[in-house]
């Protein structure tokens, strides 16, 4: 039984709602998302030059696609249930 003490209060870790695989994969679906927006970024068009660069393959189509795998990821980080973490009735 893994107990954590803090003065007087008494942790049991195996209540917490997400485990540490969780919180890893929430990180990294941050990062993936974070790249996503990045790469998104750049100049835009002005009214005295116009830019073409804004219609770019990178921005348009691969960098919403990667910050949207990463929105699916992020789901299904939260969701995910460890199988160490299961209990005799979950099993069954």
């Amino acid at each position: 039984m893994a107990a954590r003490t803090k003065g007087d209060e008494k942790t049991d870790v195996r209540l917490f709602a997400l485990g540490l695989r969780n919180l890893w994969m929430i990180a990294l679906a941050f990062v993936v998302i974070i790249l996503g927006f990045a790469l998104m970024a750049g100049s835009g068009s002005t009214m005295e030059q116009y830019n073409p660069d804004i219609f770019s393959f990178r921005r348009i189509v691969l960098a919403p696609t990667i910050a949207f795998l990463g929105f699916v990821f992020m789901v299904f980080a939260i969701l995910y249930k460890d199988p160490g973490k299961l209990s005799n009735s979950d099993k069954e």
